[in-house]
């Protein structure tokens, strides 16, 4: 049974189609890695100017950090492992319990660190499957 997606592509459309679609996908990624260093250039800029460093800059650069190793995970297995999405996240979490500090209420504190541990938890459960 044909795959309707298929229909009416010749083996060779289907080839070029995965060509471009895989040179787009580089693309993207070589510009969201641009992107990343020109905004941490600007946050480095703006701590320079600030002359002050507080925990929620240093978090920052770890989620730069981060996206940049997902794009050199992407460029070295031609895949992009599921566990760097999830890292991001947790690091982008904490930054923002951080930046609310004390104005935040207690139960937002208690939702966003409960999605921390739930991302923490998901992140250990695909590791170790991923392992076996």
């Amino acid at each position: 049974m044909d795959d309707p997606a298929h229909e009416g592509l010749s083996p060779a459309d289907r080839a070029r189609a995965l060509v471009t679609f895989g040179w787009i996908e580089r693309g993207l990624l070589f510009l969201i890695a641009l992107m990343t260093l020109g905004a941490v250039a600007l946050e480095l800029l703006r701590v320079w100017q600030a002359q002050n460093i507080n925990l929620a800059d240093i978090l920052l650069m770890f989620l730069y950090t981060e996206v940049i190793g997902m794009v050199a995970a992407f460029y070295a297995n031609a895949a992009v492992p599921v566990v760097y999405p999830i890292f991001i996240a947790i690091t982008a979490l904490a930054r923002l319990i951080v930046l609310q500090g004390k104005e935040m209420a207690p139960q937002s504190i208690i939702f966003e660190a409960s999605a921390i541990l739930l991302l923490a938890i998901a992140a250990t459960i695909l590791v170790r499957f991923k392992a076996r």
